[in-house]
């Protein structure tokens, strides 16, 4: 589809990092934008940030995890502008899981899964149905990520197993679109090539009660800033691409029509050739041995 000035486009996760920058993106190029977030205080900074450069906002404060919320969230979208082209589903969470998968915390998987898995799939159902019977062309984003959507980094299991399901969702969606001669396309988002400053890593702060640590965690939650200083003591370099990258990446790919929204990256590239090979060959995954698991 062609993104162009006068169409809608939802984000959620847009109050900062990749929401906030696709959906600044879809207003440089003269789309409304329905801002949704479940932070209050960033929801409203961001809003007015747009509106200031001109942009025409509707924002709303949505906890993706939550039926009710998203299918309200449609509601709203259309009563204010009467359609939607774009729907960019980016809202996610780190789990804060410790340990060994069997010491989990059984609640930093649920919290995870209601948002990153069922967030994904609530606003399938809630704007899917509206868009393909308008007959306009559309495109839906899922954001997904290299940790589980290539290969799983064994450290942060619980993201990367939601983010796996979150390829094999889209994937799904993309194979029914095509099914029913949709004119709406989709697409699955790999942020990237390098480490992003987002504000996945403070993702604690906004945790519901009815998802809270049944047990206190064994060590402080650790800062992007305390993970990059971690690193670079450690010897090692820390790359980052901007948001705006991402966004850009979001926006051509939408009109190319394009299932694959993943930059190119020998270090990916390579994940994606070892895991094929290990399931090809009907070998252990020696490739996740590379990672440091202590």
């Amino acid at each position: 589809m062609d993104v162009r000035a006068g169409q809608v486009a939802v984000v959620t996760g847009a109050a900062s990092g990749i929401g906030l920058a696709m959906a600044r993106r879809f207003a440089a190029d003269g789309l409304k934008v329905v801002l949704a977030d479940v932070e209050q205080a960033a929801l409203d900074e961001a809003a007015a940030g747009l509106r200031a450069e001109g942009a025409d906002v509707h924002a709303r404060v949505v906890d993706v995890g939550e039926r009710d919320q998203v299918m309200a969230l449609a509601e709203a979208a259309y009563d204010t502008y009467g359609a939607v082209h774009v729907l960019c589903s980016n809202a996610g969470v780190g789990s804060g899981a410790e340990g060994r998968m069997w010491e989990h915390d059984p609640n930093d998987w649920r919290w995870a899964f209601a948002v990153n898995v069922w967030g994904v799939f609530h606003g399938v159902q809630a704007f899917l149905p509206r868009m393909i019977k308008s007959g306009e062309p559309g495109h839906v984003v899922n954001t997904s990520s290299a940790d589980g959507g290539v290969a799983p980094l064994p450290t942060a299991s619980v993201y990367a197993v939601t983010k796996a399901a979150v390829v094999t969702l889209t994937e799904s969606l993309y194979a029914h679109l095509k099914a029913e001669h949709a004119r709406v396309g989709a697409s699955v988002l790999f942020p990237g090539p390098h480490m992003l400053r987002t504000g996945l890593w403070e993702s604690h702060r906004n945790r519901p009660a009815r998802y809270a640590k049944r047990r206190p965690r064994r060590t402080p939650y650790r800062s992007l800033g305390q993970w990059e200083a971690a690193m670079r003591a450690a010897g090692r370099e820390v790359r980052f691409t901007p948001v705006e990258e991402v966004a850009g990446l979001v926006v051509d790919g939408i009109r190319e029509d394009r299932f694959w929204l993943l930059p190119a990256s020998e270090h990916s590239d390579a994940q994606i050739r070892a895991r094929s090979r290990s399931m090809l060959d009907r070998a252990n995954p020696s490739y996740l041995e590379s990672f440091v698991l202590d």
